[in-house]
């Protein structure tokens, strides 16, 4: 063998050296795409995916993805693919076809059922059932990837205190999107919770005004998330006017003429749009 040829063997077998798990060890799981921009950010822990599901969504021809405000605080998501979400599912609102993906929250009854239907394929629990521990969702269905970021939430019905990680912030990852559903936020959030999240192309967000937080501190959390689409959910009381009066010339407003949306990273707002689907007002 040449001495050129003998450089690049050995140059060829160190790079397959390098690119292999070494000792047996896995190779490192893909992070999300919505957190890269927080890669750098240090102390943080980055979801990865589940050994028994796909490293990657699959992909889908399509870019679409359709929101549907089926009331309270459930949206029916539907992928490119296919894929079928409902969010905060309490078996009151619900797709016209069986949704492949449910999200839950408990902070009310209003928000999670524990009697789904035994055809949806994936119950997701906002949090644990094992006392001191958090909810840990990484899932891959189809053209979605599903993480959650918990948070914690009050006890409800006046009994005071709070229960740690009580709650969780859905993310959904679809056809370059990032999605999130803040679910029934009590507290605003941490540098931790946003490093967690990363970026947030649409955000569904409680209105309520009270009940989760108020408006204010409610549009603090909005305005550090920077959503190119702000969909308003979980308005009980004060009209959604209370929580659009926090914004800006900053923020554009506009009322639908339907009860959902149809979005792409194509056609996204250029300037953070707060839209009020029918029903929400």
């Amino acid at each position: 063998m040449k001495p050129q040829q003998l450089v690049l063997a050995i140059a060829c077998l160190a790079t397959f050296a390098a690119s292999s798990p070494a000792g047996g060890q896995e190779q490192r799981k893909p992070t999300s795409q919505c957190q890269a921009i927080a890669e750098n950010v240090p102390n943080v822990t980055f979801a990865s995916f589940s050994n028994d599901a796909p490293l990657t969504p699959a992909v889908s021809e399509g870019e679409d993805v359709k929101f549907t405000f089926l009331g309270h605080s459930t949206f029916e998501i539907e992928s490119p693919g296919g894929i079928v979400i409902a969010t905060d599912y309490n078996g009151w609102y619900r797709p016209a076809t069986m949704p492949d993906v449910v999200t839950m929250n408990k902070a009310h009854p209003t928000h999670y059922t524990l009697t789904p239907d035994p055809a949806i394929k994936h119950v997701l629990h906002g949090w644990s059932d094992v006392p001191g521990e958090k909810a840990d969702v990484d899932l891959v269905v189809g053209d979605a990837y599903i993480r959650n970021v918990p948070t914690d939430i009050r006890f409800s019905y006046g009994l005071g205190g709070s229960q740690e990680n009580g709650n969780s912030i859905f993310i959904f990852e679809i056809a370059g999107l990032c999605i999130g559903h803040l679910g029934h936020l009590h507290y605003e959030l941490t540098d931790a919770h946003y490093s967690e999240i990363g970026r947030l192309d649409v955000v569904m967000v409680p209105v309520d005004g009270g009940l989760t937080m108020g408006a204010d501190s409610m549009s603090r959390v909005i305005k550090r998330l920077r959503s190119s689409l702000i969909l308003p959910m979980h308005r009980r009381g004060p009209p959604v006017e209370a929580f659009v009066s926090m914004f800006g010339k900053d923020f554009d407003v506009a009322n639908a003429p339907d009860d959902s949306i149809t979005v792409s990273m194509r056609t996204l707002p250029k300037k953070p749009l707060i839209y009020v689907l029918k029903g929400v007002q």
